[in-house]
């Protein structure tokens, strides 16, 4: 056990150096920053506004709302005084929401903004421990008169007064109380298959995966890091506070959740992590754009990504690449590639991370080939995040990569990936059963099917529960194949199904944007999602994407059939967790009478369902989805 933690490496940093940028924040066109010491200085003054509040050591912080300083300064201001932050998906309902906090016991909720503050007034009944309410975006709040309900400023404000009649060194007393074996957070797990579970991390883990990382794929003091993946993700806190707090790179907030984009432009970051939807859309805003665009640019696109797959073959294979092959790549590089690269603000990219889900290889090898160092990762929430990943010039498509420094992996006689590492939790919340079923003799049984292979890369396979087994007895991973389905710009999200059936079917979802796109450029009328899914060129349109990439399939591993949906699968309708990974089991039992459907002699079936809108409105629609057999010829579709 050690004695550092979060909050001591912030103020180390503050000490050291000081003067440099720590964060950055993009507010009404202007970007806004903080220093080290300013960091150090936000921390400090809102911790002693909790004390002023009651906060004690042990208590619990809850956070929802987006990527803010705030959000880091009120985590590592509850850490600081031995208590323990908890972030919450922004786009939650409430209900989901009120389980988090009675579960974890809350006392302090820091709610971004008057949405957040509604959710929690909703159910205020309901979360009798919640004692304060504090927001940091007052738009909208001026006018609310609810008891403990404070602003940011208004809890450093009362920090300040604390401060005066209490001594200035308090708030460093406590954060030197503080060990490394002291919970810094509960990270609630994605919950695929019931209630999330809360995992407990220490500062040690949190800080020893850091390192470790950091060891691996090294980052210098004032590198860019873009933060627009939620803060309640693991993922993003491994690399906003973990990482950062390790390192000293800075990290920026963009302005909001759609100007991501052009943020990333403007500040080219070094290092950037995301999970697979994030990639995989920007190669169909890829694919769409050069559709779209003349004849003379898609064939110089077509001739320069010809010669980045070849290089990207070469180097992914370790073989060398010739003399020519080499200028080739470097005019195509100067001339087309890097343009792309720039358009998706990755020209400056060191090393890019994709992880919480499996990334299909299609899409890696695409961004290999434009320039980009694409690199798998593996972990989980237990594991604080990252256990594995590839090594610079050792991506290899079917794996995930090696294990970090300081972390070992082995395969259990059923196959399930096991890990051992500093990082791995210290349990779940309240849930010994659980605990003791995932924590056996030090190794994380992880619930995942793997395999290592001869130069000791780990190659998951999928979830041990998830594989499908057909009735002939033949296994086969629903992710590998929803990966490839999705590699199309006209499919979203992907549901492979086919356990003990004679053959694999799938439920799919249209990218509404691309396809809508598509029909408006072939002049086919449309009225909403559900209209469009049903349309017979749209049925078409996906069968060939379907029927293209089960050539790149094993043979009885290819999608026989497969329905449109009439709707998005949704994380707020339960169908997907808040990091957009498909609750297999929710899903196959909502839709039971579609998947029934597939696997019998029908071609229509009759639906009845609901559809949730943004703005709150529920439609119940009664509609038929055609079941689409991926051979069958394009007249006995329309």
């Amino acid at each position: 056990m050690s004695d550092v933690t979060l909050p001591k490496l912030l103020k180390h940093k503050a000490e050291t150096i000081g003067k440099a940028v720590a964060l950055r924040e993009k507010e009404f066109g202007i970007w806004r920053e903080f220093t080290w010491e300013r960091y150090w200085e936000n921390v400090k003054s809102f911790s002693y506004g909790l004390l002023e509040l009651g906060f004690k050591r042990g208590d619990r912080l809850t956070i929802i709302g987006d990527n803010r300083p705030e959000w880091l300064f009120g985590a590592l201001a509850a850490q600081s005084l031995g208590g323990i932050s908890v972030g919450i998906y922004q786009d939650s309902l409430p209900k989901e929401i009120g389980y988090y906090l009675n579960h974890s016991e809350v006392k302090i909720v820091i709610a971004e903004d008057q949405e957040q503050v509604d959710k929690l007034l909703e159910i205020k009944d309901e979360i009798p421990d919640v004692e304060t309410i504090i927001y940091y975006d007052p738009k909208g709040l001026r006018s609310y008169t609810t008891e403990r309900l404070l602003s940011f400023q208004d809890v450093q404000a009362l920090g300040e007064q604390y401060q005066r009649r209490a001594g200035a060194l308090v708030f460093e007393e406590e954060v030197e109380k503080g060990k490394g074996d002291d919970i810094a957070i509960f990270c609630y797990t994605s919950g695929t298959t019931g209630n999330p579970k809360a995992a407990m991390l220490s500062h040690d883990n949190l800080i020893n995966m850091g390192k470790s990382l950091m060891q691996m794929d090294p980052m210098k003091p004032g590198d860019e890091f873009l933060s627009f993946l939620p803060l309640a993700w693991i993922g993003e806190q491994m690399m906003s506070l973990s990482s950062a707090l390790n390192v000293g790179f800075v990290v920026n907030f963009p302005e909001e959740t759609n100007t991501v984009q052009e943020n990333l432009r403007e500040i080219g970051p070094h290092t950037m992590f995301s999970p697979p939807r994030i990639w995989e859309d920007m190669v169909s805003r890829v694919q769409v754009r050069i559709q779209d665009a003349g004849w003379l640019k898609r064939r110089l696109y077509d001739l320069a990504l010809k010669a980045g797959y070849k290089r990207a073959d070469a180097i992914l294979n370790k073989k060398p690449l010739g003399f020519w092959s080499k200028l080739s790549y470097r005019f195509w590089d100067w001339l087309v590639l890097s343009a792309v690269r720039d358009h998706l603000g990755l020209l400056r990219l060191r090393r890019a991370y994709t992880g919480g889900a499996a990334l299909g290889p299609d899409v890696t090898r695409f961004f290999h080939a434009i320039g980009v160092n694409l690199k798998q990762i593996y972990g989980q929430t237990e594991v604080a995040g990252i256990a594995v990943v590839h090594p610079d010039g050792d991506v290899k498509f079917d794996t995930v990569g090696v294990p970090i420094p300081g972390t070992e992996v082995k395969i259990s006689e059923k196959g399930e990936v096991l890990i051992k590492s500093p990082s791995v939790f210290k349990g779940y919340y309240k849930n010994e059963k659980s605990t003791r079923e995932t924590i056996v003799d030090g190794w994380l049984h992880t619930g995942d099917a793997g395999e290592l292979d001869e130069d000791g890369h780990l190659i998951v396979i999928d979830r041990l529960k998830d594989v499908i087994r057909l009735a002939n007895g033949d296994m086969y991973s629903p992710q590998f194949i929803e990966n490839k389905l999705k590699f199309s710009p006209y499919i979203k999200e992907a549901m492979a199904v086919g356990t003990d059936r004679p053959f694999v079917a799938a439920i799919l979802n249209i990218d509404m944007e691309n396809v809508g796109q598509w029909a408006e450029n072939n002049q086919i009328a449309y009225t909403t999602y559900t209209d469009l899914t049903q349309k017979p060129e749209v049925l078409e349109l996906i069968r060939k994407e379907v029927a293209r990439v089960n050539r790149e399939l094993p043979k009885t591993a290819r999608v026989e059939r497969f329905v449109l949906l009439y709707k998005e699968l949704d994380a707020d309708d339960e169908e997907l967790t808040r990091t957009r990974k498909i609750r297999r089991q929710f899903v196959a039992q909502k839709y039971a009478d579609v998947i029934e459907g597939l696997y019998s002699e029908q071609r229509i079936i009759d639906v009845k369902g609901t559809i949730r809108y943004q703005d709150g409105r529920e439609v119940v629609i009664e509609t038929q989805l055609a079941i689409i057999d991926t051979s069958q010829k394009e007249e006995e579709v329309a």
